[in-house]
């Protein structure tokens, strides 16, 4: 059981959060008047107040908010908790998206005490259900089952302009985060596959997700190019997958032999390419979805090989 101490939020980025002792949070969203909420995966993060305490304890004068938390929380050490991991606090719900975070430039405690504890012990948290929380509440774990952080890219010329709507996209997260999956990225670029690799390498190399699933530039056109970017930035083959997929669409159209689409590894991250339509899409996802999860698990280390069992 863990005990909030303080609810903090800015009105504006840049702005150091503060202590307003209560706040409304918003489904899908986050706190209300907090300029970080929104329709992304890290609308609401937390801190523990040991970590906090620890770094007082270092000679740090600081306020409530300083780290640019939302919600400092006594008895639970988060960096430590799986993403996935559920809490409610009166009627809220959060859960876990994201643990750490990259510091692109250093705040005013990292150039006081040349160290900040937020990249490293900060967490985040999508609101899965509103309410209020004020200081002095109780905020108990009601599930800690993992979920994969999982990227999505849809490659489109008329998408990326805002010229035609992206479907394909949003079913794949629809069916995704059905599993122990959650999307922590969700991205619409143009069919460039130098805009490709440089993204698929940031998503691996420096976000960690363990799954990135692509749809569009696939095909014969001129512009079809995400297969040849994805090879580029892969570390090991896994044809298998690619192969399967079509394989099971071929029973459906016989103009799934069209489709070039690969699936790769990249350290411990898995690159799937998808069609481009909708409808595609879910049928690949369809057949995916059974044995993916196995093979994520093998890639993380989190299960023994099939035959190990």
């Amino acid at each position: 059981m863990g005990k909030v101490k303080a609810v903090c939020i800015s009105e504006k980025k840049g702005v150091q959060k503060r202590n307003i002792g209560e706040a409304v949070f918003i489904e899908d969203y986050g706190i209300e008047n907090d300029a970080h909420a929104g329709k992304w995966h890290r609308q609401v993060s937390l801190l523990s107040a040991d970590k906090i305490q620890e770094f007082k304890e270092k000679g740090a004068v600081l306020k409530d908010g300083d780290f640019g938390e939302n919600l400092i929380v006594e008895g639970f050490d988060f960096r430590n908790l799986p993403v996935g991991t559920v809490f409610q606090c009166n009627d809220v719900i959060l859960e876990m998206t994201q643990i750490g975070k990259e510091c692109h430039s250093h705040c005013e405690i990292y150039k006081i005490m040349g160290d900040c504890i937020m990249p490293r012990e900060g967490v985040f948290a999508k609101v899965i259900h509103g309410g209020t929380i004020r200081v002095g509440d109780d905020m108990r774990i009601i599930s800690q089952n993992f979920r994969y952080r999982t990227a999505v890219i849809t490659l489109s010329d008329k998408g990326a302009a805002g010229e035609r709507e992206d479907k394909s996209g949003p079913a794949i997260r629809d069916i995704v985060e059905k599993g122990p999956y959650i999307v922590t990225e969700q991205h619409i670029i143009p069919d460039e596959p130098e805009m490709l690799k440089k993204l698929l390498i940031k998503l691996c190399d420096s976000k960690k997700v363990s799954l990135i699933l692509t749809t569009g530039g696939t095909g014969f056109s001129k512009r079809d190019w995400t297969p040849e970017a994805t090879l580029a930035v892969a570390d090991r083959n896994a044809p298998g997958i690619a192969e399967g997929i079509r394989a099971y669409s071929m029973t459906i159209t016989p103009k799934a032999m069209l489709s070039r689409g690969v699936s790769v590894i990249r350290g411990e991250t898995l690159i799937i390419n998808l069609p481009g339509s909708p409808k595609a899409v879910r049928e690949s996802m369809e057949y995916l979805m059974p044995a993916l999860e196995h093979g994520l698990d093998i890639l993380t280390g989190r299960d023994s090989e099939c035959g190990g069992k």
